[in-house]
């Protein structure tokens, strides 16, 4: 038996619920006796981890949308949670899938989400977990240039078809520099996530389940194997009901807890101390995911995970036509400005600072345009901004993940691909709406038997908008 190291890791994360034109939550029959389900998987989850002080104990990311809401609803836990993240990772803003998305975009996002941590936990952030971890190499590229020192991906992410999951390994992604990467273990975070008999005592499951890893031939230069166990975070508490009391048991350590032959930590201890030997180079899979074994087909077109996929890239198609519309139309308005165009992406980089309410909005413009800017200036860069943020929160995944546009997570992304073009609309006089509704035409719900234009309208009306 070797003494290891075990790193259990949270995802932590829950999608935009806050309507874009009101900033409020709608209620979910559904999350009852809870008002929506913010607040009860908070309640489940969230809130009750935190007061068991699980979260210094594990490796996590806390999602931005999920932390914004915290800071408003539950700011006790979002604090306690930011005192015990020695652990914590950063994650990109709108959980968008980045190899789906644009040099500009995955940058926006990433950046984004990087500042929020700094903002939420008081430092810069080693590690970036990607969304649905979703990654090729320019992504990886783009997170290292931004600082990322690690990342978790899943083994069948790795190009060799049985890697040696306990250790992390270096990926070069290009450009002179790596990152490393911890690929987790598959059959232990499957047991975590989805067989509840092996998971009904603490004791019993680092006995049976965990200290067999630490056992046999290791890798030369691994002295100290490490095994990662990565899972939704809501699992324990919410998906799992008492799941939170096995994690706090397993990551624990006191006089009444055998020794188990090995240390719980978190991925950054690892990636900070190093091995004996550097990590070694491994390769991956591009286009591949956490969550979809066709690669990131869940998310573009007809995927075997889902029953009816024929929807999604239509939909993605009309954001994206959406997006350069956006984008030009914005460039052009502020060029009649008088602006260099180019000032509208650095400024967009650094935006979330407003969307955060760490900076006023006046206040950040004026110091993007100069003291001397007028109102009206300030006025126009602060309206393209704020069709920028709706226009990247509208690729957020949920919006692809389900196999009916229908849902209410579709729902959300539409309505907030309409909240930034009827931003843009106002301020140009443009018709960007009317080629919006045009694109969404091209898909369909067969369950509700409804057409994109008629999902979008009736999204609209739920929150009491004007349907065009």
């Amino acid at each position: 038996m070797t003494r290891g190291r075990l790193v259990i890791h949270g995802h932590f994360y829950q999608p935009e619920r806050r309507d874009p034109f009101t900033g409020t939550v709608p209620a979910a029959a559904g999350a009852r006796p809870y008002r929506d389900w913010n607040e009860r998987i908070d309640a489940e989850c969230y809130r009750p981890n935190a007061g068991r002080g699980n979260f210094a104990h594990i490796s996590f990311d806390l999602g931005p949308t999920l932390a914004a809401w915290l800071a408003e609803q539950d700011p006790t836990t979002l604090a306690r949670i930011a005192a015990d993240g020695t652990g914590a990772m950063a994650q990109p803003f709108n959980h968008s899938i980045l190899p789906l998305a644009s040099s500009r975009d995955r940058r926006t996002e990433i950046r984004w989400g990087l500042r929020d941590f700094a903002i939420r936990f008081g430092r810069p952030a080693d590690g970036l977990w990607l969304p649905e971890t979703a990654m090729d190499r320019p992504t990886l590229r783009q997170a290292v240039a931004e600082g990322v020192r690690h990342t978790i991906l899943a083994p069948w992410q790795a190009a060799e078809p049985e890697i040696d999951t306990r250790r992390a390994y270096r990926v070069d992604p290009g450009g002179g520099k790596s990152i490393v990467v911890a690929f987790y273990d598959l059959a232990l975070s499957g047991a975590v996530s989805f067989q509840d008999e092996a998971t009904v005592d603490a004791d019993r499951f680092a006995r049976d389940w965990v200290a067999p890893r630490f056992s046999g031939p290791l890798p030369l230069g691994v002295a100290e194997p490490v095994v990662v166990v990565a899972t939704d975070g809501e699992l324990y508490g919410h998906h799992k009901p008492f799941r939170d009391l096995f994690l706090q048991r397993l990551v624990s350590a006191g006089s009444d807890v055998p020794d188990r032959g090995f240390d719980v930590v978190p991925l950054s201890a690892v990636v900070r101390e190093g091995p004996r030997l550097p990590f070694p180079l491994a390769r991956v899979r591009e286009g591949t995911s956490w969550s979809c074994h066709h690669g990131i087909l869940r998310w573009s077109a007809e995927c075997p995970c889902v029953r009816d996929g024929r929807w999604k890239a239509p939909l993605r198609a009309a954001f994206e036509r959406l997006a350069g519309a956006i984008d030009a139309l914005s460039e052009t308005l502020l060029r009649a400005a008088g602006v260099d165009a180019a000032v509208l992406w650095d400024a967009r980089d650094r935006y979330v600072d407003v969307v955060v309410g760490a900076t006023e909005a006046d206040a950040f413009a004026a110091g993007v345009l100069g003291k001397t800017a007028t109102a009206a200036k300030r006025g126009l860069l602060l309206g393209l901004l704020d069709a920028q943020r709706w226009r990247l929160a509208m690729f957020a995944s949920d919006g692809w993940y389900w196999d009916d546009p229908a849902r209410e997570e579709t729902r959300h992304v539409l309505r907030c691909a309409a909240r930034a073009v009827r931003t843009l609309d106002a301020l140009a006089g443009s018709r960007l709406e009317d080629a919006l509704l045009d694109d969404l035409r091209l898909l369909s719900s067969s369950a509700r038997r409804m057409d994109g234009a008629a999902i979008y309208r009736a999204a609209l009306v739920e929150v009491g908008q004007p349907a065009q």
